[in-house]
């Protein structure tokens, strides 16, 4: 393997992503941390110790691609390159060749189809959809340029938020993979200002400027946190594994069993090229409600239905619950109400009472409806909800965190994304409406999770703050 030669100012976590090795190596988290200066860097260099290596260097759009890397990588390297306008590359001496390329729409990815990258970066990766990503995994392999046994692999740079939020945070942040995924392909180098002695010691305002943004964003942008991000939906979603056991400060807990006595509720959310989703609720005595069984439609792939029918899926809840319901528990059904319209003929609401599953329509207001649930989401002084899902829905607990503002309708969730069980959830909770939750006048909890915090000082001694 050659060697690359660092050159330049360099950061601790910015030598780890130069010598990171892994199939796909993303670095990022927060701002300021250097990401698309290492970014831009590394390429440079692989191009400079590899020859006839084939790079492409991606950003969403054309205008941030000049902004941020092509007007500087011709003053870095403009002087030994030669750029090419026409295929927007600099080609080296060496034969290497180093494309810049952008990805606006998803149909703007299928230019890329049938080439052939050794390496690959997507810059600002959270701002890519899982179909583009995808695209682009199709074009990283061997280009067939290289004289040397070269493994070809992708590098990744992003903050959390975006339209690909969730496969980011799934591959590089949970590492939960399914299929022929490997951990050991999926390497996070997390970043951080705070590292980023030019910025600390040249520009103390910006540092500042993160410091002073609103919660959710300062918690995304300044300390990486993946579990709130800007556009976020459910802003009040927690999941705190230390209280899953008694649900303080946690919407996510453990299984519990429920009482004979409290109300139980369906609800449905139809689908058939994109899932289904049906999700069991229980409401105990104090107005509390708990989800507590799921059935999820979804075909193993983002958002896509298994195509059931109508008759296979009231089969299959009449089945559930059958066996799993206690014998004369009364379950009332709530779902779209348009699963009632006939069309060309039988409703998708008789089918199923054919097969003896009956539904209520429901109450489809969404702005009213997303309230309830942001009413029931929000915590009381004694840092108790008025909803819990427990770990036996792990759809639920995936996609429902996860959905963002529409960015017309801001008070709506965008429904490109995976809304399904959320809009079950809503059309239960129209059921129950709640009125809303007295502001907690609770001291806001401490939490403390960075990977650069060593333990040994006090937050803000280090140059961090407490949440």
């Amino acid at each position: 393997m050659a060697l690359i030669k660092l050159t330049g100012d360099k950061y601790p976590k910015q030598v780890q992503f130069y010598q990171a090795i892994g199939r796909y190596i993303a670095y990022g988290g927060a701002r300021g941390g250097g990401k698309s200066f290492a970014a831009r860097r590394k390429a440079v260099l692989l191009c400079l110790n590899y020859p006839s290596i084939q790079v492409l260097f991606v950003r969403r759009t054309y205008k941030d691609l000049k902004e941020n890397h092509l007007l500087q990588l011709k003053a870095e390297i403009g002087h030994v390159c030669k750029y090419d306008n026409e295929s927007h590359a600099f080609l080296f001496p060496n034969g290497a060749r180093l494309r810049l390329g952008y990805c606006d729409a998803e149909a703007d990815a299928i230019q890329y189809q049938g080439q052939a990258y050794d390496i690959i970066f997507l810059e600002e990766a959270t701002q890519f959809t899982e179909f583009q990503f995808h695209i682009f995994t199709e074009s990283n392999r061997s280009s067939g340029m290289m004289h040397i046994k070269f493994r070809p692999r992708m590098y990744f740079t992003c903050n959390p938020g975006g339209v690909g939020h969730a496969w980011f945070k799934r591959l590089f942040i949970d590492r939960t993979y399914k299929g022929k995924e490997r951990p050991e392909n999926y390497v996070f180098i997390p970043s951080s200002v705070y590292e980023n002695k030019y910025l600390m010691e040249n520009d103390p305002d910006y540092v500042e400027a993160l410091e002073s943004l609103p919660e959710v964003r300062r918690k995304a942008m300044l300390y990486g946190d993946w579990n709130v991000f800007e556009g976020q939906f459910f802003v009040e979603w927690r999941d705190e594994p230390e209280g899953r056991a008694n649900g303080t400060h946690s919407h996510v807990i453990d299984p519990i069993d429920i009482p004979v006595g409290w109300k139980r509720y369906r609800g449905v959310d139809w689908g058939y090229a994109k899932p289904f989703a049906v999700g069991w609720y229980a409401i105990d005595h104090d107005g509390t409600m708990y989800m507590y069984r799921e059935l999820y439609g979804s075909a193993g792939e983002p958002d896509k239905g298994v195509r059931w029918t109508p008759e296979q899926l009231a089969k299959e809840i009449f089945s559930i619950e059958k066996s799993l319901e206690p014998k004369g528990v009364y379950i009332q059904g709530i779902a779209d109400p348009a699963i009632w319209s006939k069309g060309n003929g039988e409703s998708i609401a008789e089918i199923m009472e054919r097969e003896g599953v009956f539904h209520d329509p429901a109450d489809n207001d969404r702005l009213n409806g997303w309230m309830q649930v942001h009413n029931r989401l929000d915590w009381d002084d004694h840092g108790r909800a008025a909803f819990y899902v427990t770990t036996d829905c792990p759809h639920f607990i995936r996609t429902v965190p996860l959905l963002l503002h529409d960015k017309t309708k801001v008070e709506d969730v965008d429904t490109k994304l995976e809304d399904h069980h959320a809009d079950q959830w809503r059309y239960v909770c129209m059921a129950r409406p709640i009125a809303p939750r007295k502001a907690s006048k609770a001291k806001p909890r401490i939490v403390w999770n960075d990977p650069f915090y060593d333990g040994k000082k006090e937050p803000a001694e280090y140059g961090f703050m407490r949440l």
